[in-house]
Parts: C-alpha cells; sequence; structure tokens
C-alpha cells in the first residue's frame, strides 16, 4: 500500500468555473511527481484545462504502474460557497473520474472562520490523501 497526499489552492474570480480534485494525491502516491510537472501552467494547452479530465489522465498513469485505486479523502477549504448540497456530486464526479466506487471518495469542506485567504473569501484551498495498492 502507498499513501500520497496532495494540496491545491485557486483565486477565486467571478465568472471563472472551479473545479478541484485530488490529483497531486494520486501522482504522490505512486511517486509520479507533480502536477505542475506533468501539466505546467506555463503551458498554453493547459490554460482552462478541465481538471476532471487531467484527473482521467492522472488515474490511468496510476494504474500503468501496476496500482489500484483504494480509496481518495479529499477536504475543501471555502468561507464560500457552502459546500454541502454539492458533495455528493463532488464525490460523484471524482469516483467516475478515478473509474471507482463512490463509496471509496470521501469529500468534506470546512471554513477556516474568516481566517486566512480562505476566511477573507479571497481563495479556496483543498487537500487530499489517496491510498494506492
Amino acid at each position: 500500500m502507498r499513501i500520497g497526499f496532495g494540496y491545491d489552492v485557486h483565486k477565486l474570480c467571478k465568472g471563472r468555473k472551479l473545479i478541484i480534485g485530488g490529483v497531486d494525491a494520486l501522482l504522490g502516491a505512486a511517486a509520479l511527481g507533480d502536477i505542475g510537472q506533468h501539466f505546467p501552467d506555463s503551458d498554453a494547452k493547459y490554460s482552462g484545462a478541465d481538471s476532471m479530465e487531467l484527473l482521467k489522465t492522472v488515474c490511468s498513469m496510476v494504474r500503468e504502474k501496476g496500482y489500484k485505486i483504494s480509496n481518495i479523502d479529499a477536504c475543501v477549504t471555502a468561507q464560500r460557497p457552502k459546500l454541502a448540497p454539492f458533495i455528493d456530486r463532488m464525490r460523484s464526479n471524482i469516483a467516475a473520474a478515478c473509474d471507482i466506487d463512490i463509496f471509496s471518495v470521501n469529500v468534506k469542506a470546512t471554513t477556516e472562520e474568516g481566517l486566512g485567504f480562505t476566511g477573507a473569501m479571497q481563495g479556496i484551498s483543498s487537500y487530499a490523501v489517496a491510498l494506492i495498492e
């Protein structure tokens, strides 16, 4: 068994779609580097990329190394929007992208009670751990 940890931050911008997931955690678990190594933000083809497509690619990379994704546990930190109404859909989307059972994906949300950049509603962050076998 191998465990990976991921962290991601995005600045909140009006009119910009926000999609976050557990890409880095899976890359870490399989010792495949980080998201910037595989999908550099300096490459125009990744500008505005659909992170669910990137997640599918990473899952394929993990499987190509002979691993099976056992579970993903993610925590999103945001003052707003309130994420509770979206949690089930987020779990379903991640599970579908990874081709794993929805019961192998957990997503939870928290605030920082008005503190830090997430508390000031300047951005959103996420943490994820992934177990692969």
